[in-house]
C-alpha cells in the first residue's frame, strides 16, 4: 500500500504533543483531560476523512469506511492511545495512528472494498489509572461486565463511568462491536528481540498469559531503636527476602517465565520504625497456561513459607488473570506471504505483554504486528522506534487490511 509518510508523521506529532513530558514521552492516563484531547482529536480526524464515527458505552471510539457488501463481517483494526504515567508516545499511538492513515489511504485512492472497515481506539489499555488492563476490549469479548468497567474506580475514588460522563464519552451500548470478520493490531514489541536480530518488523504468533496479585505482609510495627535486631518482625526485610527467593527461582528456570514486582509499599512507613505491613504487586507472565499456573503456585507457596519463615504472616490475593492467547495461523500466513513478497525479513515471535487483540481474539481472527523498540525499552519516555521501521509496518498493515476486506 503507498501510504502517505508525511500525513503519518504529522498525525504522529500532532498526538504526541498531548500530555508530552519534558523527557520527551507523554502523560496521558486514560480518560484524563489528556486523554480525552487525544480523543477529540482522533474524532476530528475521522470526520475529517469522511468516516462515520461511533463510541460505545465503554468509551471506545470507531471510525467506519463502509464496505460493499453489508451482510460480510467488518476487519477492525487499531489499538490505545491512553498512556501509562510519563510513558513513551509510541506505545498504543502507533497503531491507531497507522491505522488511521490506511483509512486516510483508502479514502484518497477511493478504493472500494467488500468488507466494512473499522478503525477503533479502546478505553483505559493499560490499566494504569484504573487497575484492570484492557478492560474495554475485555467487556467486548464476555470475559468481563460492564458493571465490571463502569464501578472500576481509580486511587481517588471516581469511577469509570463518572470520567466517560465527565468527558463527554459515555456513549451507546448499541455501538459496541459484536462479530468480526478480523483484528488486526500493530504495536510496538516492547522488548529488545526484534532490535537485537535487526528486523524492521515482526509477526506476533500470540500472546504470553499473565497474572497480577497484592500480597500483603503483616508483621509488628516497633521503635527502631529499642527493638533488638533478633526479636522483630519486620514485615518489610521479610518481604524483600521473599522476593529475592522468588527472584532467584525464576532466573534459575532459564526459560520464558517472567516476574515483576512494580508496586511496593510500607507502613508506617517513616524512618525510626520498623515496618509492620508490607504490601507489594506481583506479575507473573509465561506462554503456557499450565505452566503458568504451576509459577503461581509455586511463588505462593515460596512467599508463603519466607513468611512464616521469619514470623510473619502473607496474603495473596488475585487482580488479574488473562490466559495464554494463539492467534489465526490464516493472519500469520497471509502476513508472511506479503513479506515475502517485499523481501522484508519477518521474525515470528510472543508478545510478553497484554493487548486488547488478547481478547478481540474472542470475536475473530486475530493478528499482531510488532515494530522494534531500541533497547527493548517501553513504558518509560526514552521509548523510541525508527521511523522507517514504523513506516514499513503500516505499508505491510495496510496490504494486509486491504487482502481481508475483499476476502
Amino acid at each position: 500500500m503507498d501510504i502517505n509518510n508525511e500525513r503519518l508523521l504529522q498525525y504522529f506529532k500532532q498526538f504526541s504533543a498531548i500530555g508530552a513530558t519534558p523527557g520527551g514521552g507523554v502523560h496521558r492516563l486514560a480518560l484524563s483531560d489528556e486523554d480525552k484531547q487525544a480523543r477529540d482529536l482522533f474524532v476530528e480526524l475521522l470526520h475529517d476523512l469522511g468516516a462515520e464515527v461511533k463510541i460505545d458505552d465503554l468509551g471506545n471510539i470507531y471510525g467506519i469506511k463502509q464496505g460493499t457488501n453489508p451482510e460480510a463481517e467488518p476487519v477492525v483494526i487499531g489499538s490505545h492511545l491512553d498512556s501509562v504515567p510519563n510513558g513513551g508516545k509510541y506505545d498504543g499511538a502507533v497503531g491507531v495512528l497507522g491505522a488511521l492513515e490506511v483509512l486516510a489511504t483508502l479514502v484518497d485512492a477511493e478504493t472500494t472494498h467488500q468488507r466494512t472497515l473499522i478503525i477503533v481506539n479502546f478505553t483505559n489499555e493499560e490499566g494504569a489509572r484504573f487497575p484492570k488492563p484492557m478492560i474495554a476490549s475485555g467487556v467486548l469479548a464476555g470475559v468481563y461486565t460492564t458493571e465490571d468497567m463502569h464501578s472500576l474506580q481509580d486511587e481517588s475514588g471516581t469511577t469509570i463511568r463518572e470520567e466517560l460522563e465527565r468527558i463527554n464519552y459515555l456513549g451507546a451500548p448499541e455501538h459496541r462491536l459484536t462479530n468480526i470478520d478480523s483484528f488486526i493490531e500493530l504495536h510496538i514489541e516492547q522488548g529488545p528481540y526484534l532490535i537485537n536480530e535487526n528486523a524492521h518488523i515482526g509477526l506476533v504468533q500470540g500472546i504470553h498469559g499473565l497474572s497480577w496479585h497484592d500480597v500483603k505482609f503483616t508483621g509488628k510495627s516497633d521503635h527502631a531503636g529499642p527493638s533488638p535486631m533478633k526479636d522483630r518482625r519486620d514485615a518489610g526485610l521479610s518481604a524483600m527476602h521473599a522476593l529475592t527467593r522468588v527472584e532467584d527461582y525464576v532466573l534459575n528456570l532459564q526459560d520464558e517465565t517472567r516476574f515483576t514486582t512494580g508496586r511496593f509499599q510500607l507502613a508506617p512507613g517513616v524512618v525510626n520504625a520498623v515496618p509492620g505491613e508490607a504490601r507489594f504487586s506481583i506479575d507473573i507472565r509465561h506462554p503456557l497456561n499450565d505452566t503458568l499456573k504451576e509459577r503461581i503456585e509455586t511463588i505462593q507457596q515460596m512467599i508463603e513459607d519466607e513468611a512464616a519463615r521469619r514470623g510473619v504472616k502473607s496474603e495473596m490475593s488475585d487482580l488479574s488473570y488473562m490466559p495464554p492467547v494463539p492467534f489465526s495461523t490464516r493472519l500469520l500466513q497471509a502476513a508472511e506471504r506479503i513479506t515475502s513478497q517485499k523481501n522484508i525479513d519477518a521474525p515470528q515471535l510472543y508478545s510478553g505483554a497484554g493487548h486488547d487483540a488478547m481478547y478481540m481474539s474472542h470475536l475473530g481472527e486475530t493478528l499482531m504486528l510488532f515494530i522494534p523498540s531500541l533497547d527493548g525499552v517501553s513504558h518509560n519516555e526514552q521509548e523510541e522506534s525508527r521511523w522507517e521501521d514504523i513506516v514499513t509496518a503500516v505499508d505491510v498493515l495496510g496490504d494486509l487490511v486491504l487482502e481481508q476486506l475483499n476476502r
